[in-house]
């Protein structure tokens, strides 16, 4: 059964508040998939995220060239993934990915490109709405729902 919490985000520093709540209940082997049109607020919303969990500020540029931008963080390793420009779905082993949703927090943009879902991912997905953003998170692990009860109460 898949389960999901819609919350509206009418400025930016909500977005951020969201990243940030996000950031406090993530782990290892737990993988975000950010979904929406270009400008929806995908990486703005990576970016408050990674930010939350570094132990200094850092630069955080979007993965768009890179593909994948690795972090340090307090709450271990953190790859953020832009799959945008992948052509095929078997290009992700080549980035070396899949080893990551074991090892590491996963930041997803265009999840779409992956070819087969992980099961046990939050789904977000960001579009515009009445003048900000609408983010809806959908999760079929019931995992998320305990977490994201938190997460729900600080935006």
């Amino acid at each position: 059964m898949v389960s999901n919490v819609a919350l509206f985000l009418p400025e930016p520093q909500v977005t951020d508040q969201l990243g940030i709540a996000l950031g406090s209940v993530l782990h290892a082997g737990d993988i975000v998939l950010l979904s929406g049109d270009v400008g929806a607020g995908k990486t703005h919303l990576a970016r408050a995220l990674i930010a939350s969990l570094l132990a200094a500020p850092e630069d955080i540029p979007s993965p768009t060239f890179t593909l994948v931008q690795t972090y340090e963080t307090r709450a271990g390793p953190l790859w953020h993934a832009d799959l945008y420009r992948l052509s095929d779905a078997s290009e992700i082993e080549e980035l070396g990915l899949s080893d990551a949703f074991e090892t590491a927090i996963c930041l997803i943009e265009w999840p779409d490109r992956l070819g087969e879902v992980p099961t046990q991912a939050l789904n977000i997905h960001l579009q515009e709405k009445g003048g900000g953003r609408q983010a809806t998170l959908s999760w079929a692990s019931g995992a998320w729902a305990e977490r994201l009860e938190e997460v729900s109460a600080h935006v």
